[in-house]
């Protein structure tokens, strides 16, 4: 296949722009490379414009989405303010995603590989293995979610004694049988592989969204229209109360998907093009999130009608419908959309990240397995038993410490290498991107120094009132748009004053 000129006798540019190594390269050095951290073959990045938009929309359908409106809704605001600030969030948070997705595409590379050329190729692992602790605490919280579903679900199937059933640990032993089962659901579509995953969410993502439409469909019957939610005024209005909740609350929502805007190259390095990738997710990602937030406002507002009070909960408005089939299908959709989304936004990147801690050692399906293991052990059901704690505490400081990792990832390809890499030489120890000691200390300051200044003032909830660092405390509510900002700064002025590695 022609080709244009390249520096580097072991890859090759493509026509597209996409880049394929040479029979000149030999990645055989078990330390740093495996079957799946190697670049995906041209011929394997079959991935289309329906694929991501997939992807998305079955990401973004579940039941934390679904909820986001409702938390929002709890301090104070209306529907109005609530999806525009879901909105917005989700806008912004799109344009990291295209950046970072590009290498992706570009050199058929997962996320901790890309790391590499910025951090080195021991430091990739600190923020590897940062990305990969917030996601297995996301796939705890999701599968907890899930397990839940099938608990609340099946016992109106299988009658009182399922939901009375003796309790552990605060917990209906029933409702830790449904969380297990859910979570084993889980790993045995996950260590399949991500063309299983690619399938998976190539019927999901549609059935999903025909399933929440279906619920409102119902709850409008039942109501007979909608209307009290949508003409509650909000508690803030739009002056200074309300800006003092929008911006950490809109903080919180970039948060919910600042994961994602790290670890996409883990889905476009399988991108049959840039064309492809950017489409996808720009039609995939703000619309859908934009979308499920005001059909659960809308869903919400029947609810009232119909019971006299607000239930955001997709899974206990579902246990309100009066029919088996009914509720086996409410059932069925729960359970697709949690599987859809966990597997793909929580599990696929902690098993790449850790997979790059230990080549040798760890594959996909071990890492897989890893954070399923993990995912337990964080207690996820403490983590969403409070909304304030959720959006400020959990999102917002998650979202500051993702925010400088993406900071020095953008400053490091765009600004620095103009999207210039040496591919082989991501998996040799005898290359520039090994700096010191396979450190880049220049990066790893970047990324400390943009964390304290993103999350060093976090204050609520567990942290103090006035801040763990109260001169910092100003900043805390702009956390992921502080940390990217100073991070990508720090990156770009320092790495200017050296070369770096092609």
């Amino acid at each position: 296949m022609p080709s244009s000129p390249d520096p580097s006798p072991t890859q090759l540019t493509l026509p597209d722009g996409r880049v394929t190594l040479t029979g000149a390269a030999v990645l055989d050095d078990p330390r740093y490379a495996n079957a799946d951290l190697v670049p995906v073959p041209v011929e394997r990045r079959t991935w289309g414009v329906y694929n991501y938009l997939s992807l998305w929309v079955g990401m973004a359908h579940n039941i934390p989405s679904w909820t986001l409106a409702s938390g929002l809704v709890a301090i104070g605001m209306d529907w109005k303010q609530a999806v525009l600030t879901i909105a917005l969030g989700n806008l912004i948070v799109l344009a990291p995603m295209l950046l970072t997705g590009h290498a992706g595409t570009k050199y058929g590379i997962p996320f901790p590989v890309f790391a590499r050329a910025s951090f080195g190729l021991r430091g990739a692992n600190l923020p590897a293995l940062l990305r990969a602790a917030v996601a297995c605490a996301w796939f705890g919280i999701q599968t907890w979610l899930g397990g839940e579903a099938i608990f609340l679900l099946a016992g109106k199937l299988l009658g009182h004694g399922w939901q009375t059933a003796g309790a552990v640990g605060g917990y209906p032993w029933t409702q830790w049988l449904s969380f297990l089962l859910f979570w084993a659901l889980q790993l045995l579509i996950i260590v399949r592989g991500m063309e299983t995953l690619r399938r998976f969410e190539a019927w999901a993502a549609p059935a999903v969204l025909l399933g929440a439409f279906a619920l409102l469909g119902w709850i409008t019957d039942k109501a007979g229209g909608f209307g009290p939610l949508l003409d509650q005024p909000s508690k803030l209005g739009w002056g200074h109360e309300f800006w003092k909740v929008f911006f950490p609350s809109l903080m919180g929502m970039i948060g919910f998907w600042s994961t994602l805007s790290l670890n996409i190259p883990d889905f476009t390095r399988f991108g049959g093009s840039q064309r492809a990738q950017v489409r996808g997710q720009a039609l995939g990602l703000p619309t859908t999130m934009t979308l499920f937030a005001l059909l659960s406002v809308l869903v919400t507002s029947g609810s009232q009608a119909v019971y006299g009070t607000p239930i955001w909960d997709p899974i206990q408005l579902a246990a309100k419908l009066g029919s088996t089939v009914g509720i086996l299908i409410a059932l069925l959709t729960v359970l697709v959309a949690t599987v859809s989304v966990n597997i793909a936004a929580n599990v696929v990147s902690p098993a790449y990240d850790l997979a790059h801690l230990w080549p040798s050692r760890i594959d996909f399906r071990r890492g897989a397995l890893i954070t399923g293991v993990v995912g337990i052990a964080i207690f996820p059901w403490k983590l969403i038993a409070d909304p304030h704690v959720y959006i400020f505490t959990w999102l917002g400081v998650v979202g500051g410490l993702l925010g400088t990792v993406a900071g020095v990832l953008i400053a490091d390809y765009w600004l620095l290498r103009r999207t210039g890499l040496d591919l082989a030489a991501l998996y040799r120890q005898e290359s520039p991107y090994w700096y010191t000691a396979g450190w880049n200390w220049r990066a790893v300051t970047a990324l400390l120094l943009g964390g304290l200044l993103a999350v060093g003032g976090s204050y609520g909830g567990p942290f103090p009132a006035d801040g763990l660092v109260p001169w910092l405390k100003p900043l805390a509510d702009y956390g992921w748009a502080v940390g990217l900002a100073s991070a990508l700064l720090l990156h770009t002025l320092t790495g200017l004053r050296a070369r770096p590695a092609r």
